[in-house]
């Protein structure tokens, strides 16, 4: 330390010339008869010695250029030059003086550090939304453990923090489960030290609510949702993902924090809710049983605004499509925006959520399965997954809507029928498109009357008769030439933007239903791929096309522990709407 005071200028040290012109003669008297114990600076302070007494027996130089002070370079270059230091090191560089200190409260150098040490790649924006600085993220990244075993404060202005929480496991190795791993950064993972992650894995081992990492629905009437939790820095964050703002279906993910739950604590978790507009306040977590648990806010007054219902009407229309009241010129569109509004506020204070998997994928399949986003008219955009099951594909709604609500099977692709569209031409026209579905429904009702009547005589145990793998017309799907595509003359899109090529075409039903899911009823379609990431469905009976966009977004520990395990929970969410 004394060494480093000498090199910049500043410190306790003997050689500290401005403290020593701010001291009285009495306090310099003092620091002079104070021996010096550091055996490096007297070892410097000898050589500079010889060094001089050899320069002055050979010839009379002229004086030396004085000296340049670290303090007198400008902040921003002292960034960059702490930013370059390793980590450990800055603590002892911030008790040299208090302008070092102060420049080392900056973010870039411990996002640096993070990110060149660590591999930590955090999302600023979730940062600052949960209030968690890089420097946090450092401090539960290192290993502060001394020889005695006893645990030493690691960074400046921490002495708040309970360093009980900052530590590492006492034993040197341990083999990580799979579904503790997933839900932590695997940047980090593969780019530091086996003990750099001790602490926030050792945590989440023992932690009460480790077990509701993944993806979650969370029970809003027809409405829905999509909610990922995961470890984020110093918490477990329950990320709620909206669509993109009707109708930019190819623009990214929105997401807001609903909960965060403190990593650090093991006895009591401290648990947070999100919602609003008022910063964190006291919430309650219950897991009720397996795969499902329920979040309950305690200060619902955090909740409210002082404009009244109206600003918060208002507030909730801008970040949910984007646009004010009066931008929305249709009148049926303004009752299901507010209808959506009275519905989803009720559930501000308490909500249940259930685990949902990501559909498990085979080489075979038309595209890679996974989330999707689509329009849907008036209803504006919403999430879907799509699954291949055989002969069958399946697009079921994680989000929803009054007619169709989240957990229905929106549509279904029949992937033994495919259709081969007209010329362009041609294709303009709504009539011979829908000539062309219709054939191939009552292709489908045929084949599967001559299945029935198989299975009354006793056949059904047979194979049947046409033995047609759908994953050979998946593995061509990519190499296909593409054709020009347009949407017959008529027929209703959201986005103008589609594509205007596909690949292949199948035939497939849509669902459709009235008001509180009445009468529903599945009409023939066309399922149009564009290309691994865009789909397409016309519905024939609505003359509508709904466009649908993968979503790009990473979502780590849900995976399906199995095909079957994957098939109970389609069927458990869609028997809640049913």
């Amino acid at each position: 330390m004394a060494v480093c005071a000498r090199l910049c200028g500043v410190g306790p040290s003997r050689g500290c010339r401005r403290r020593q012109q701010r001291r009285d003669p009495a306090e310099t008297a003092a620091a002079d008869s104070e021996p010096d114990t550091d055996l490096e600076e007297e070892r410097i302070e000898a050589g500079a010695a010889e060094l001089g007494s050899e320069c002055s027996g050979r010839s009379s130089s002229p004086s030396p250029p004085p000296r340049c002070s670290l303090l007198e370079l400008p902040p921003e270059l002292l960034v960059e030059i702490f930013a370059s230091l390793p980590g450990t090191d800055l603590p002892s560089l911030a008790q040299v003086c208090t302008k070092f200190c102060r420049i080392l409260h900056n973010d870039t150098i411990w996002r640096r550090r993070c990110r060149e040490e660590y591999g930590v790649c955090e999302n600023l924006r979730k940062l600052e939304i949960t209030g968690v600085s890089c420097r946090d993220v450092y401090a539960k990244r290192i290993n502060p453990r001394v020889k005695s075993g006893r645990f030493m404060k690691i960074l400046p202005d921490y002495e708040h923090m309970e360093y009980r929480d900052v530590y590492t496991c006492h034993t040197s190795r341990i083999t990580w489960p799979s579904q503790v791993t997933h839900g932590i950064n695997h940047h980090t993972l593969s780019a530091q030290r086996p003990q750099i992650l001790h602490l926030a894995v050792g945590d989440l081992l023992l932690h009460r609510y480790r077990h509701i990492l993944g993806l979650w629905q969370p029970d809003i009437g027809p409405y829905g949702g999509l909610l990922n939790v995961v470890v984020d820095g110093l918490f477990i964050i329950g990320w709620m993902y909206l669509p993109p703002h009707d109708p930019h279906v190819d623009d990214p993910m929105r997401f807001k924090p609903l909960f965060r739950i403190h990593l650090m604590e093991r006895k009591s978790a401290t648990v947070e809710c999100m919602y609003g507009h008022r910063g964190p306040h006291n919430g309650h977590i219950q897991i009720v049983k397996k795969d499902e648990f329920s979040t309950k806010c305690n200060q619902t007054e955090h909740h409210r605004m002082s404009g009244g219902r109206q600003e918060e009407f208002r507030t909730w229309l801008r970040e949910e499509w984007g646009r004010t009241l009066e931008d929305i010129f249709h009148e049926h569109m303004q009752e299901l925006i507010l209808m959506k509004f009275i519905y989803t506020s009720q559930y501000d204070n308490c909500l249940t959520y259930r685990r949902i998997y990501l559909p498990p994928s085979h080489p075979d399949d038309l595209i890679r399965p996974g989330l999707f986003k689509g329009t849907y008219g008036s209803h504006g955009l919403e999430i879907v997954m799509l699954s291949f099951h055989g002969k069958h594909a399946r697009v079921t709604k994680i989000t929803g809507d009054p007619n169709i609500p989240a957990g229905q099977q929106t549509v279904e692709i029949d992937l033994m029928h495919r259709i081969q569209l007209p010329n362009v031409e041609n294709l303009c026209n709504f009539n011979e498109l829908s000539r062309i579905v219709l054939e191939a429904q009552e292709q489908v009702r045929q084949e599967e009357q001559q299945q029935e009547g198989r299975t009354e005589d006793g056949e059904g145990s047979g194979p049947p008769t046409e033995v047609r793998e759908p994953g050979n017309e998946g593995a061509a799907s990519l190499k296909e030439e593409p054709v020009q595509f347009v949407l017959p003359v008529g027929v209703s899109s959201r986005n103008e933007n589609y594509p205007r090529t596909c690949r292949m075409c199948f035939y497939g039903t849509g669902l459709i239903a009235g008001h509180g899911f009445t009468s529903p009823e599945r009409t023939p379609g066309v399922f149009i791929l564009f290309d691994e990431d865009r789909f397409g469905f016309i519905w024939l009976e609505l003359k509508s096309f709904s466009l649908y966009s993968r979503v790009q977004a990473t979502f780590r520990n849900a995976d399906a522990p199995s095909p079957q395990a994957f098939e109970e929970m389609l069927k458990n969410i869609q028997s809640l709407t049913s």
